[in-house]
This record gives structure tokens, C-alpha cells and sequence, in this order.
């Protein structure tokens, strides 16, 4: 399914980015014009300055948004520790960045700063937004996409609905880190630490984060809203913990998102819509996957593959590994059908459940888990 995104969504709606597939990278704030942004640069010192050309406002008229300009330029964002001594920036090849977030330059926290696609994709959509109007590299690309039908009916649109933005914000449940604001082709959101660094914890923590996990892929797979999420591909940096020990969904750029009350009927109307909006990364050629072809055993398959064995594998005494271990090969064997993996899945939640401990290195669900069986 094609997701619609809306020019302010950024703005309104945390939680919104990591569930848009490439399209993401053109929610724009139009309706800022290039004077307004160039009175926010004055009196930056450059040994800290991120820079207009690397935030991406040079090229703002394609971009996320500029919610959160003012703090880069207050230096308020920051991070003396990678900053390219010879340059005052970071290298421009990387998707995400480490930073400290202020809003009294006392008190700082940690925040990560993210691209939604590479500088070299950005650079791509920009050359095809030129070419879809036969103009040359240094087009006006505000000028182009104002002239697209899907930019005329956010203009007219009184209010964002639906139909003109996916959204999902953390503020309801979705598991996606806190939105802070965006600037430019960046967006910044709470810190949290990749699954990866917790390969080696103990025995309760590795059972508490593949519980949590299997509860974030069965909350994307069934829910309220009717919306069936599956993985692409799956590694363990697209999952983040918090300090809490809470697990978010910390890169959603392998996710993909099927309004199953729709169904085929949407997916074949998308297709007759195509504008410089689908286009500008992959190409109109690209094929995106029919929503039939999609199990609902994908994103799990996934997981048993790739991650659960490195958190669970060799940790518990027997005979609770060895239930373990054949569940996870049972969770992770594609050809099996999808009642099957799904089965072993809720079978594997079961037995983590009590491997879990109640204290306060949970702080996400404690002391909640001395009262309520839930937790």
C-alpha cells in the first residue's frame, strides 16, 4: 500500500515517521518560506554548527520539517565528541547520530539525531523531481510539487485526516520512540540503546526483551485500527531499549504497512495515482509487493531467525532451553503455515513470562508487576 503523507505531519503527529516507507522523506514544510529560515542562522559558531547544507535547509522546500531548527542554532542539540574537527560536522554518510538535548543548557539528555533515507537517496529524489518537469538540476523544487495533485489537496485540506497521512504516534500505543521535532532532512527522538548491546545480559533481562518483542510484532500484526505491519528484513539495530528497559521499534525504515480494511481494492487504486511523490527514490518501475503476498507469519520468522537465538540460546537450565531452542526453530521455519509459527510464537511467550523478574531494573513495569499478573 502506498502511505500519503502530509506537509505538517511531522509537526502534529509524533510517531508518524518510522512507519512511512520512503515516501517519509518528503513531508514538507511548505509553508515556511526561505527568509523565515534564513532568520533563524545568525550568530552560529561554527565549531558546533550542524550547518544549513548538511541539515538539509537548503533543500527545505523537500523536507521534513522545521520544528526543532532553533535548537540546533542555540546549540542546544549537540555533541562535541564526533564533530569533524576540520569541518565542525559530523560525516554526512551516516543515517543516525548520537547528540545531547537541552532546553536550559544545564541539564542535557540524549537524543539521536536520524535521516529518514541517505544523503545519497535524498540527492536522487531531488534530481527526479526536476526531471518529472523536464527542468534542469537546479530547479525550484517547491515550484514542482506545489503543481502535483497530491500537494493541492493538503492545501485545501482543513484539517490532516487519514486519508492525507498515516500516522502513528507513540501516544497511542504504538511502539516508536518520542518524537521531538524535525529540521531540515533530520528529525530528532528519545535515545534509547540498539537490542544488539544486550546479546550478553542475564538470564531475566534477555527473557524480559524477546517477551516484549514478540508483544510488539503480535501488537503490529492485530490491533484496533485494522493495520497489518510486517518487516522486509530484520536486524537487531531496528530495535531500541530505553533506560526504563522498555523495547521500541528504533528504525522502521524495513517496515511496511497494509490497511487490511481496505484490502486489494486500495492497492490496486494506488497504482492508478502515481505522482513525483511515489517516485522519487525507487522509481515509478518499482513494484511494491500485493497485500495477498504478505504472511502473517513473515516479521516473526524473521525474528526467530535472526534475533531470538541471541538473546535466549544457552541461558536457561534444561529442560527450559530445550523447549526453548525447538520453539524457536519451529517459530522460524518459513515453510511451515502461518497457524503453525504463530502457535509457537504464543507458545515461546508462555514460557518467558515466568523466566521474567519483577524489580526495579524494569522501571517500565515496576512496581505494576507486584500487583497485576498483566506484567
Amino acid at each position: 500500500m502506498e502511505p500519503q503523507l502530509g506537509p505538517e505531519a511531522a509537526a502534529l503527529r509524533p510517531g508518524w515517521l518510522a512507519l512511512l516507507l520512503w515516501v517519509s522523506a518528503l513531508s514538507c514544510s511548505f509553508s515556511l518560506p526561505a527568509s523565515s529560515l534564513s532568520s533563524l542562522v545568525p550568530q552560529v559558531r561554527t565549531s558546533h554548527n550542524f550547518g544549513r547544507t548538511f541539515l538539509g535547509l537548503d533543500k527545505c522546500n523537500a523536507c521534513i520539517g522545521t520544528s526543532i531548527c532553533k535548537k540546533f542554532f542555540k546549540e542546544e542539540i549537540r555533541s562535541d565528541n564526533w564533530l569533524a574537527s576540520h569541518l565542525g560536522l559530523p560525516p554526512d554518510f551516516l543515517l543516525s547520530y548520537p547528540a545531547n538535548y537541552s532546553d536550559d543548557s544545564k541539564i542535557w539528555r540524549p537524543v539521536e539525531i536520524f535521516r529518514l533515507v541517505s544523503k545519497y537517496q535524498n540527492e536522487i529524489s531531488d534530481r527526479r523531481i526536476c526531471a518529472s518537469a523536464s527542468a534542469p538540476k537546479t530547479c525550484s523544487i517547491e515550484r514542482v510539487l506545489r503543481k502535483t495533485e497530491r500537494f493541492q489537496k493538503w492545501l485545501q485540506a482543513k484539517r490532516l485526516t487519514p486519508d492525507l497521512v498515516q500516522i502513528f504516534p507513540g501516544a497511542e500505543g504504538w511502539p516508536l520512540p518520542k518524537y521531538l521535532g524535525s529540521c531540515g532532512r533530520f528529525l530528532i527522538s528519545a535515545s534509547t540503546r540498539p537490542l544488539q548491546e544486550f546479546y550478553d545480559a542475564p538470564p531475566d533481562q534477555a527473557a524480559d526483551l524477546a517477551y516484549q518483542l514478540l508483544g510488539v510484532l503480535e501488537s503490529l500484526r492485530s490491533n484496533d485500527l485494522n493495520y497489518f505491519f510486517y518487516f522486509t528484513h530484520i536486524d537487531a539495530g531496528m530495535f531500541g531499549v530505553f533506560n526504563n528497559g522498555h523495547l521500541f521499534i528504533r528504525d522502521a525504515s524495513a517496515v511496511g504497512v497494509i490497511d487490511k480494511q481496505e484490502g486489494s481494492q486500495e492497492a490496486n487504486r494506488a497504482g492508478e495515482n502515481k505522482d513525483i511523490f511515489s517516485c522519487l527514490v525507487s522509481g515509478c518501475q518499482a513494484q511494491l509487493p500485493s497485500c495477498e503476498s504478505i504472511s502473517e507469519k513473515q516479521s516473526l520468522v524473521l525474528v526467530c531467525q535472526k534475533l531470538l537465538p541471541r538473546l535466549l540460546q544457552g541461558r536457561f537450565p534444561s529442560p527450559v532451553q530445550d523447549d526453548i531452542d525447538s520453539i524457536l526453530v519451529q517459530c522460524g521455519d518459513s515453510i511451515r503455515p502461518d497457524p503453525e509459527v504463530l502457535g509457537a510464537a504464543s507458545q515461546l511467550k508462555d514460557i518467558l513470562r515466568p523466566l521474567r523478574t519483577c524489580d526495579s531494573r524494569f522501571a517500565y513495569r515496576y512496581p505494576d508487576c507486584k500487583y497485576n499478573d498483566k506484567f
